[in-house]
């Protein structure tokens, strides 16, 4: 998606050596809800045939792109919570991520009430590189014995092997924009 593409080459800041790209300034702190929309509109016309019923997104980077796209597909979003607070109650589905970002590992969770076999899951987040939260996010769908769609990625990092695992698992993954490489320098796309 060129319009992704520019708006990275534009805002995105690369740090620590080219392993990681900094792009608070529109997607992840402060949000560009018309950029959004246009993200939302790609991802709907992508998976038009798919039949959505859900879209899941992990808590907190992907909430804001995940809102907006299921607005356009006219279902539920769902984030799958990093903790479990006193205000939770019932069964959950869970799983354990490792965050790159952070470096920690998160038990992240669903609640079974929105999630079940009938659902077609279009799971939403903002980056794709070693796979860890979308693999997370697949595990949450199959343990519920829904049917995961597809994954709907805003920036993959396509030189880091998460993409090409998930894909060859057989998971549809479809990212509005990939770096083949990324220095201080700047960013090459696929």
């Amino acid at each position: 998606m060129k319009l992704l593409e520019e708006r990275i080459r534009k805002d995105g800041v690369i740090l620590d050596g080219g392993n990681v790209l900094k792009v608070d300034a529109f997607l992840n702190h402060q949000m560009d809800v018309a950029l959004f929309g246009a993200m939302a509109d790609e991802w709907k016309r992508l998976f038009a045939d798919e039949k959505i019923t859900k879209i899941l997104t992990i808590e907190a980077s992907g909430i804001g792109m995940a809102c907006i796209a299921a607005e356009r597909f006219g279902v539920p979003v769902i984030f799958a919570k990093k903790s479990k607070t006193r205000n939770l109650s019932g069964e959950f589905y869970t799983t354990k991520v490792e965050s790159f970002t952070h470096g920690t590992v998160n038990d992240v969770i669903v609640s079974k009430r929105f999630l079940g076999p009938e659902d077609r899951v279009l799971i939403i987040d903002d980056f794709l590189a070693n796979g860890a939260a979308l693999e997370g996010l697949i595990d949450l769908v199959h343990q519920a014995g829904a049917t995961v769609a597809g994954a709907g990625i805003a920036i993959e990092k396509a030189f880091q092997p998460g993409g090409g695992r998930i894909r060859a698992a057989g998971v549809r993954v479809e990212s509005l924009a990939r770096i083949a490489s990324m220095t201080e320098d700047g960013i090459t796309f696929c």
